[in-house]
């Protein structure tokens, strides 16, 4: 009863084929996840098809499970993992995909964890969804509905044939990432007062990122940068408007729109009409905030916002291809004052290839340069630590050790200390872990699901790696996290055909890297 659906649904459907779309997380994190809940709609409007979402914490089902034909998991976070098998093991159904027979229901995942690298986790899926899940979904399911009188082998072999569409029993065929062109605006499809974003209109006004920093997933899985349509979003806008006050815009990058600016002036003067109208975005690009921008963001409300810088020095935001100069920094700081936001978030990394404690002495001095000249203006600092990422240039390049990274942390926990300075840090133990699901092929499989099954904790991560590596004769962890990889060898995820290429991503590596050695 709390949910308004903002797309006409289909009324007394005579469907004969369904479909859990299963989320990993709780209700309300489901209903502030725009690509979960607009491929949920877009098959709850296919004719033939009955839906219905699941969560973790979903206690009961409109949708018998020996009903269920087909199942499908968003997996957007590298530990999404455990609430997967959590949900499969809550309805008996075997956790990989050589345990389940023709009586159960086909079993696919989607997301960026599957997009830039599904080896970890291959055996647990019957076909797995590579890159914009918008159209592909759809395919999918069409094809599973016309060929549902088959068995599955016969199934999945039509699967083959979709392009996008990686079927790990079938083997490692070249899979072409698709990129959908995103010229209409995806939106918030359901309004919710549970949702994490209480009736929070969403909207994806761009997708990838023009800056392509080398560690950026985001940006290189998301190639080519896109844009929805000016107009589109403008209707997008008005829809949301009838139904709620609140507006959001989403994207890695999305001061990168050609029309940012004229977006922000109309919502600036759709608030001017109701006061009631608040506005919050994600990242801004500090190199590109105008008085207009923070104008808009502060008549609809947002005290604060978030901007990336990623390294403290000039010289590693040079090697990382962050364009970003220390009085851009700065001039950002005193644009967003002047115009009426109280403070900013900063993202930042520790650990990025070739940083020294001079960067990090930088970043120190960079915030004491801020602090003095804005006295009142509140700064709080994110840091995460470097994690090589599939499809990017920093692909091959070596993850500092642990204690090394815990080093720099409580380095930079002190200084800021006596800045007066908020700083939150991710666990380095936890990052290391990420990068050996980032980097591992199939043969982690059993490992994982050895993880689940010791209960998920940190303990659980490195207990099962000493377990799973005796029982299959495993390299050291460390042989996929430390290790600085060969640019000729070959890597779990070379199958997936991602733009623009490994030859490019090694020439970007060896610009960014090689020409930048010395500190």
């Amino acid at each position: 009863m709390s949910e308004k659906f903002l797309y006409e649904t289909l009324k007394n459907k005579n469907a004969d084929f369904n479909v859990w779309m299963v989320f990993p997380g709780i209700y309300s994190f489901s209903m502030s996840s725009l690509g979960y809940l607009w491929m949920c709609k877009d098959i709850d409007l296919l004719e033939n098809i009955n839906l219905e979402r699941i969560c973790t914490d979903t206690k009961t089902t409109k949708l018998m499970l020996k009903d269920i034909d087909l199942i499908g998991f968003s997996f957007s976070f590298d530990l999404d993992f455990l609430n997967i098998f959590k949900i499969l093991d809550k309805h008996k159904i075997p956790l990989k995909a050589s345990g389940r027979n023709e009586n159960h229901p086909l079993i696919f995942g989607g997301g960026p964890v599957l997009s830039s690298n599904p080896e970890p986790f291959c055996e647990f899926f019957d076909f797995i969804i590579i890159g914009d899940g918008e159209s592909i979904n759809i395919e999918a399911i069409k094809s599973c509905y016309a060929n549902k009188n088959k068995s599955k082998q016969e199934i999945l072999r039509e699967l083959t044939k979709i392009e996008g569409i990686y079927v790990p029993s079938v083997g490692q065929e070249e899979v072409k990432k698709i990129s959908c062109t995103l010229s209409e605006c995806i939106f918030t499809p359901i309004l919710s007062e549970k949702s994490f974003f209480k009736n929070t209109f969403i909207m994806e006004i761009a997708r990838g990122c023009s800056n392509r920093c080398g560690f950026c997933l985001a940006s290189y899985l998301n190639l080519p940068q896109r844009f929805a349509e000016y107009e589109k979003i403008i209707e997008s806008i008005e829809l949301g408007l009838k139904h709620t006050n609140n507006i959001a815009l989403l994207g890695a990058l999305i001061s990168s729109h050609p029309k940012f600016e004229d977006i922000c002036e109309y919502i600036y003067k759709k608030s001017r009409e109701n006061p009631k109208i608040t506005l919050s975005v994600s990242s801004l690009r500090a190199d590109s905030i105008e008085p207009n921008i923070v104008k808009t963001l502060v008549t609809c409300g947002q005290k604060h916002s978030t901007i990336a810088i990623e390294a403290g020095s000039d010289r590693l935001r040079k090697v990382i291809n962050k364009n970003l100069t220390q009085e851009q920094i700065i001039k950002t700081v005193e644009i967003a004052e002047q115009n009426g936001l109280k403070g900013l978030k900063i993202y930042a990394m520790i650990g990025l290839p070739t940083e020294t404690y001079e960067d990090l002495k930088e970043m120190v001095n960079l915030v004491k340069k801020i602090k003095n000249r804005h006295k009142s203006f509140s700064l709080s600092f994110s840091f995460s630590t470097f994690v090589p990422k599939p499809h990017t240039p920093f692909q091959w390049c070596a993850r500092e050790d642990t204690k090394s990274l815990e080093k720099k942390q409580n380095y930079l926990k002190k200084e800021f200390h006596k800045l007066g300075v908020k700083a939150a840090f991710s666990s380095a133990k936890w990052d290391y872990y990420q990068a050996l699901l980032s980097r591992g092929g199939r043969e982690l499989c059993d490992y994982v699901l050895k993880v689940y099954q010791l209960g998920g904790n940190i303990g659980a991560f490195k207990t099962a790696y000493k377990q799973t590596a005796e029982m299959k004769g495993m390299p050291d962890s460390d042989f996929y996290t430390l290790r600085e990889y060969n640019l000729n060898e070959n890597l779990p995820w070379d199958f997936i055909q991602v733009l623009p290429g490994k030859e490019f991503l090694k020439k970007e590596y060896m610009r960014l890297l090689v020409n930048n050695q010395n500190p």
